[in-house]
């Protein structure tokens, strides 16, 4: 039975077309520039931080971060941002019975928007910064386990990518939804881990009610 439901945060429910749009300006690289050079980095299976590495060597982004919010350009993100099956998503699973989380790789920042934007809708919101640990480690996922309070193979956690989300998810025993949208769902989809791994694939979020229930059915 999948009894809670939690969610990864950039693909997934946080469309991050703006964020990095304003990272290739603040490293003076034209837009389309850096999000090609983007895609061929996580095609590459590299990590993403390396784009920065590509345009300016010793990069450092927790320092650059600092930088842009002491000059009142801070990465952000809100409403607007959000994936338009989002909130009807939530809704749904929510009337269902079922328990609800957000837990990504984010800052201490993101976590204070997240908990501004979602605070009444959900039942955790916890990020890399607050747990001390980031995805793809395990302990990761041993931190939602502890958090929802039901088996981990009652938790079902949705995210965009292989490598971050559904490989150690699985790995610790969680049932998987991988959605595709962003470069990652993008390019991954067709991959044999992104065929195999998932218990669900889907589109959009709204799918998952009715898959969720159908899977609960089979398992009574």
């Amino acid at each position: 039975m999948i009894r809670a439901v939690v969610f990864d945060v950039g693909e997934c429910l946080v469309d991050e077309s703006t964020e990095y749009g304003t990272w290739s300006d603040w490293i003076g690289v034209p837009r389309h520039t850096f999000h090609a050079m983007f895609g061929a980095v996580i095609a590459q299976g590299r990590d993403y931080r390396d784009v920065f590495q590509e345009f300016k060597p010793g990069f450092d982004l927790s320092e650059e971060r600092e930088r842009r919010a002491k000059a009142g350009q801070a990465e952000t993100f809100g409403e607007s941002d959000l994936y338009p099956d989002v909130r009807p998503a939530l809704a749904q699973l929510r009337a269902d019975g079922l328990w609800l989380g957000i837990a990504g790789n984010q800052t201490v920042r993101a976590g204070r928007i997240l908990r501004e934007l979602f605070a009444s809708e959900v039942d955790l919101i916890g990020t890399s910064d607050d747990w001390g640990v980031s995805k793809p480690d395990r302990r990761f996922f041993d931190q939602v386990a502890r958090a929802v309070p039901f088996g981990v193979e009652e938790i079902l956690y949705v995210g965009d990518r292989v490598d971050n989300d559904l490989r150690p998810a699985v790995a610790a025993g969680m049932p998987t939804a991988l959605v595709r949208r962003g470069p990652w769902g993008t390019i991954q989809w067709a991959s044999e881990e992104a065929e195999k791994l998932p218990t669900f694939r889907i589109e959009s979020l709204i799918q998952l009610s009715p898959l969720i229930a159908q899977f609960n059915e089979r398992e009574r």
